[in-house]
């Protein structure tokens, strides 16, 4: 099937968008908000609603906003001052999105976020709920991390895989990342002259992986890798996603004219549910259990559970229902999963049947370390 035939077959099935917008989109070379490129996508999207089409944003722009106040060439370096620059921009950057959006007619909504606001599951179900809410009231919701405050164990890391994990939390059936360059190319376009634009990705290999190439960008957090890595996670949920250039006017409207613009990234046939995508991408994982090789082929071929007998080793302190990882015997994670049992315990019961378990720590709660409702095996199509 022809890229075009596939991207009409996909739109027809489109009601909720993601729309991730970088920094470099939003900003122009001295760090001020691009109200050109501001007002060409806040068009687009007005327009698109009127299909039925939900839009949920995730901007970034708030710290080179903030640089572009106060006249900075580099990102701060100390964290308090990054934080003080978030601050001073994101008033700026949401101010413009409710002024913009007001001229057509729709609200907006400003959603902060750091990692251990969804981390919890009640937490991260509460925030699906309100942002329901949000877009019940038919407003756009505006996602960015909360730079003021996140510190570095909750930082998501950035904002191309907070996007990816903002498919989960609002369900959407495309991901959009708009950046400063026209999709995934074979090789850096901006080092080589014949770079190919590739304008379909079916599995995100190796080979894709490789060609992602990070970025030295005085503000972004990402580059092309973690753009790759949000469609991934995205691709996991059974999302597709498109990455294209934001700069270009009128980019966004040709995207939903069903045009063949940037580069599509197809989604997995065998979509993880929204608890278990949860589970392998938004939780961090608190340690390490390691098991054998038996175990690790019922985990992965069969879809066993992993049971006592077959942990060689854990690392780390953790309690119970908390995310681990889980290695092979070479220290390579396949699999993550909510321990039943804490570090402690688990360091006690390793390589024993389940029988020994009560007799040795003087209870028995769960039969399976990690049972396989709780547990997502990590890994490509």
């Amino acid at each position: 099937m022809a890229t075009r035939e596939i991207r009409k077959d996909i739109f027809k099935k489109i009601n909720r968008v993601v729309l991730k917008l970088g920094s470099y989109v939003l900003t122009t070379p001295s760090w001020k908000l691009d109200r050109k490129v501001f007002s060409d996508v806040v068009s687009s999207i007005a327009e698109t609603r009127k299909k039925g089409i939900e839009f949920v944003l995730v901007s970034s722009g708030a710290i080179a906003s903030g640089m572009g106040k106060l006249g900075l060439k580099d990102r701060p370096r100390v964290i308090s001052q990054e934080q003080a620059v978030a601050a001073i921009g994101q008033i700026n950057l949401m101010g413009l999105y409710e002024k913009l959006f007001g001229r057509h007619g729709i609200n907006t909504a400003q959603i902060l976020l750091t990692h251990s606001d969804l981390k919890n599951r009640k937490s991260f179900l509460n925030a699906r709920q309100t942002l329901n809410s949000v877009l019940d009231y038919r407003a756009v919701p505006v996602i960015n991390e909360n730079d003021t405050t996140v510190v570095e164990e909750i930082k998501f890391g950035d904002n191309d895989y907070l996007s990816s994990l903002v498919t989960n939390l609002v369900q959407a059936d495309l991901l959009i990342i708009l950046t400063d360059i026209d999709g995934c190319y074979d090789k850096d376009p901006r080092s080589f002259c014949d770079a190919k634009l590739i304008a379909l990705i079916e599995n995100i290999d190796n080979s894709i992986e490789q060609h992602a190439l990070g970025t030295k960008s005085k503000i972004a957090r990402g580059g092309m890798a973690t753009k790759i890595k949000a469609a991934k996670t995205a691709a996991r949920f059974g999302v597709p996603t498109i990455i294209a250039n934001g700069k270009l006017p009128g980019n966004l409207s040709r995207i939903f004219a069903g045009e063949e613009v940037g580069t599509l990234i197809l989604p997995e046939q065998n979509k993880l549910t929204s608890r278990k995508h949860w589970i392998a991408f938004t939780l961090k994982p608190r340690g390490l259990i390691y098991v054998d090789d038996g175990a690790r082929t019922a985990m992965v071929k069969k879809g066993r559970s992993l049971l006592p007998t077959g942990i060689i080793g854990v690392k780390g302190n953790f309690d119970a229902g908390e995310p681990v990882s889980c290695c092979n015997r070479e220290g390579m994670e396949f699999a993550r999963g909510l321990s039943a049992y804490g570090s402690l315990a688990i360091d006690k019961i390793k390589g024993l049947k389940t029988s020994q378990v009560k007799e040795t720590l003087g209870y028995c709660h769960k039969t399976e370390v990690i049972n396989r409702d709780d547990m997502v095996i990590l890994g490509s199509r």
